[in-house]
């Protein structure tokens, strides 16, 4: 059994409701739908029930009387094909029509999509002609959708998230003004820190073999993955397994806080790692390795102000909800947890603090942190 109290295609409809109920059924606006959508996907995150959401287009011009009655035929298939605790509404106004199928117990998707795709397409030929019915394009989304380490570009799908990936007005407004502060703040601290950056470069090479740079695979926003820069504080060749079984039991929950001075103040934060080079300490006690950073912000791949962007084997130990923190605001060099925080909160308080940022910010938040940040340097990385 793959959907709850679905024994066979006929069970996708109560039998109270026959399709003459169905038809007063209220069919979504495109801004009420996309909203639905958001909810429905925060929900999820709680109960971890999943949902799907299916997408139908018409596949015919979108203007003429053709187009209208494809797309009269398709709702009014919609209305009387789903259960009543379905969400019927336009994902795109007078072009796609969207369902959302809640309460489902998915231990085989291809199943479940057989059930419902069955019994939508034989609701649809009863409306439509077969000429227009294989002019339909279906679409399948489930919610969570799969990320995974080995996940190639980008692991979350659009179509759930269209809140997100279709900023407002207002939004694309302030985006831009942000886009603008990390041009001006990168450029002008890149020509700052150039003395710095040949002194850091030169230390490095004296005392360990290797690059400069430390290059790394970053997850940025809406999962599209960059090439992350730093100072090299590491030797090279180096065994990751250490790190990577330390960041599952911090995503878990069950980590240790490492006490790391007299008042016993502790850190969420795996120390005294052999692999780190004399320099390296250094660096990372100052966050002087973060310097080169500030090439990834003028390329646009992370903001000035942001979430540390995770590695490909940290977001795939992510729980749904922790996702968030790396679809919602482009990731930074600084942020509300690095000013607050730290490693001294767990890793459920980090994604928290991440989050109220990506819900709050402005252009004064981000300036405010910009100027918190150099008290949260000098007090050192623990």
């Amino acid at each position: 059994m793959t959907l709850p109290r679905i024994n066979k295609l006929s069970d996708m409809v109560d039998p109270v409701f026959d399709a003459a109920a169905h038809g007063d059924r209220e069919v979504l606006s495109e801004e009420a739908f996309r909203r639905r959508i958001a909810i429905e996907r925060k929900r999820t995150e709680r109960s971890r029930e999943p949902f799907l959401l299916m997408l139908l287009e018409a596949g015919v011009p979108q203007n003429g009387d053709k187009a209208d009655k494809t797309l009269e035929g398709i709702v009014s298939a919609m209305r009387s094909s789903t259960r009543e605790t379905d969400v019927v509404g336009w994902y795109k106004d007078r072009s796609t029509v969207g369902v959302m199928f809640t309460g489902l117990v998915v231990s085989d998707k291809n199943s479940v999509l057989s059930t419902i795709l069955g019994r939508v397409s034989a609701a649809l030929q009863e409306e439509v002609s077969m000429e227009r019915f294989n002019q339909i394009t279906f679409s399948f989304h489930f919610f969570p959708d799969d990320w995974d380490e080995g996940s190639s570009g980008r692991p979350s799908d659009p179509v759930l998230y269209p809140d997100l990936f279709s900023p407002s007005r207002d939004q694309r407004s302030q985006l831009r003004a942000k886009r603008a502060m990390d041009i001006a703040g990168s450029t002008l601290m890149l020509i700052a820190c150039m003395p710095l950056f040949a002194i850091i470069a030169l230390l490095i090479r004296a005392t360990s073999r290797g690059p400069i740079l430390f290059r790394q695979d970053r997850i940025g926003q809406y999962g599209r993955r960059f090439t992350f820069l730093k100072f090299r504080s590491m030797r090279v060749d180096n065994d990751e397994t250490v790190h990577k079984e330390y960041v599952k039991r911090l995503i878990a929950g069950v980590a240790e806080r490492v006490p790391v001075n007299a008042d016993g103040q502790g850190v969420y934060k795996l120390v005294g790692d052999k692999r780190i080079t004399s320099i390296g300490k250094f660096l990372r006690k100052t966050s002087l390795d973060e310097l080169p950073q500030f090439l990834n912000v003028l390329r646009g791949d992370m903001s000035l102000v942001g979430p540390r962007p995770p590695v490909p084997y940290e977001l795939a130990a992510y729980q749904t909800w922790h996702r968030r923190r790396v679809l919602q605001v482009k990731p930074g060099i600084t942020g509300l947890w690095q000013v607050t925080g730290r490693s001294r909160v767990r890793f459920d308080d980090m994604v928290r603090l991440d989050l109220r940022y990506a819900i709050s910010w402005s252009p004064w938040l981000d300036v405010k942190i910009l100027m918190k940040t150099p008290a949260a340097v000098i007090k050192g990385a623990y």
